[in-house]
C-alpha cells in the first residue's frame, strides 16, 4: 500500500504526511487496533480508516485525500 502512496504525483506528496506501520511492531499492532482495521492492506486518512482490503487506484486515493482536506466525508 505504501507504494501506492509513494507513487502519487509530487504535488500531492508535498502536501501530505504519511507513515507506514508494521504489524511486526507493537506500535503497528496498536495503530491497527485503533483504526479497527480487520485486514490488510489498509489506509487511514486523517485518522479514519478509508480503504481496507484493497489498493485503490491513484485517482481514488487522490480524491479521498483532497476531500479530506476540504472537510468532506468520504
Amino acid at each position: 500500500m505504501i507504494a501506492a502512496v509513494k507513487g502519487l504525483p509530487q504535488e500531492i506528496l508535498e502536501n501530505i504526511d504519511y507513515c507506514e506501520w508494521s504489524l511486526r511492531t507493537l506500535e503497528g499492532v496498536e495503530r491497527f487496533k485503533e483504526l479497527k482495521a480487520k485486514s490488510l492492506p489498509a489506509v487511514a486518512i486523517d485518522g479514519r480508516l478509508t480503504y481496507e482490503c484493497i489498493i485503490p487506484p491513484a485517482e481514488d486515493l487522490i480524491a479521498a485525500i483532497e476531500n479530506s482536506r476540504l472537510g468532506r466525508t468520504i
